[in-house]
Formats: structure tokens, sequence, C-alpha cells
């Protein structure tokens, strides 16, 4: 990449062996803007798409996972565009990722907070760094919604915790409850991914394409009208005031993401 063009937040390398790396860096935290969203759905979509590709690794940059959407871009927009734009991104990237023709495995580091759950939760196999933390803080930020994928990271009343308190739970915590599939330490995060999508790309690629297909079926839940019906209440929210409120009060503490 030529020195003078920008980083793109989300970008596609090939890790070869038919992996694919999905990279989101969009400093300072990972909290993605409307068009974040919508490229990490496209980049997906394409990698699954792609006969070459075996396997797909979605992981961050910088100090955390992701931190969400950026709450800021949707205080400085008027109206409802941008709220609408990022509801409908995130809704995208986590349908992408689900109904991805084969598997997708997150490698989670640091942080892991609000949209951040939908891509994990979504995702088919989790390897998680040492100091990796999940949570959803959405009430704080006076909205609802993947709640759905914090389900598949965690049991019903823990989940029910999470979300009415904003608390988070560690990597240690969701490989204990076997979300997480190994704990590693963070240095050693990347190369654990790369060695899992590696034993997944040995396999033939039309059963592995034809496996995943054959466990969304058997899901017990549809996540995608979950997940839907949960932004319903995002929107309720905001219509009554509170999601505007509560963003105010988040961006006058100087702090960012979701």
């Amino acid at each position: 990449m030529n020195a003078e063009q920008p980083v793109p937040m989300v970008r596609t390398e090939l890790a070869g062996n038919g992996i694919a790396e999905i990279i989101m860096n969009n400093p300072p935290v990972n909290a993605l803007p409307v068009a974040g969203w919508f490229d990490v759905a496209r980049r997906v979509d394409e990698a699954g798409a792609s006969p070459d590709v075996r396997a797909v690794i979605l992981r961050a940059e910088g100090r955390g996972y992701n931190a969400g959407v950026d709450i800021k871009e949707i205080q400085r927009t008027e109206g409802f565009a941008a709220l609408l734009g990022v509801n409908r991104g995130c809704y995208e990237a986590f349908k992408a990722i689900y109904e991805c023709s084969v598997p997708v495995i997150a490698a989670v580091h640091g942080f892991c907070l609000g949209g951040g759950i939908g891509l994990v939760g979504n995702s088919d196999v989790i390897i998680a760094s040492e100091d990796a933390t999940f949570g959803l803080p959405e009430v704080d930020r006076g909205a609802l919604g993947a709640a759905t994928h914090l389900s598949r990271l965690v049991p019903q009343h823990k989940m029910r915790a999470m979300v009415y308190t904003s608390a988070t739970a560690t990597a240690a915590e969701l490989h204990h409850f076997g979300s997480v599939h190994a704990v590693v330490p963070r240095d050693k995060l990347r190369e654990t991914a790369l060695e899992f999508a590696e034993q997944i790309a040995a396999k033939d690629p039309l059963v592995i394409r034809r496996a995943k297909e054959s466990l969304n079926g058997i899901d017990l839940w549809d996540v995608n009208r979950s997940y839907r019906y949960e932004q319903g209440f995002t929107f309720e929210l905001n219509l009554a005031g509170a999601g505007d409120r509560a963003r105010d009060a988040f961006v006058a503490d100087g702090k960012h993401g979701s």
C-alpha cells in the first residue's frame, strides 16, 4: 500500500492456505461508524463467496477488538439518518458473519463491547487473548440490542445480569462456559487463530460449507429475526428521548464507542 494512502478501517488480507483475514483498525477504540459496519458485511460476503477461501478470521488491531458503534457520529448527525444507518449496518454485518458460507473465527483481544458482541456471537469459533473482556453496555447508551448474541456466549441468567448492569465477562469465564474455544497470551492470538483456521482449511471445502449450512439450519432460534426484534426497542427509546439523553451524557464524558 502507498504510504500516502490512508489505512482503511476494515481491510482483507489473504493469509494463504485458503484463509482470509478481515481486520478492523479504527483508532482509538475500534468503534465503527456506519460505513465501517457495512464494510465488514461486504468483506465477509466477498470472502465467503470466493471459491479460494476456506475459512475467515475476523480480528482487530489496536487497543481492543471492538467498542461498538461510533456514538459521536450519531450525535453529530441531524435527524435519525446515522442511527438508522448504524442499526442497518450492524444487522448486515452480524448477518453476513452468521450466513458466511465458510466458518468465521473471531480472534478477540482487549475489550469487546456492544456491536462487537454481535460480531463475536455470530462467529463460528472464538479464540480470545487472556486480556479479553466481553460486555453489552447498551442500557447505559439508551439502546438495546445484541442480547441475542450475548445469549450465545453466556447462560441466560448471566446474560440478563450483564444486560441490566452493563457488567463484563472475562475470556476465562467464557472459556468455562464453553463459548470461547481457547484463551491464549495476546502475542499468540493471531498465530493460534491461524493454526485453527488451517485445520478447517485442510478439510474438503464442499463438506465444510455444507457443515456450516447444516449447523445454521439446526439453530434453536433465528438470530437475524431475534436481533431485528431487539432493534425495535432502540428506535422506541430514541423516539421517547432516552437515547439522546444517554448518548449526550456519554459524549460529554469524552468517551468513545458503544
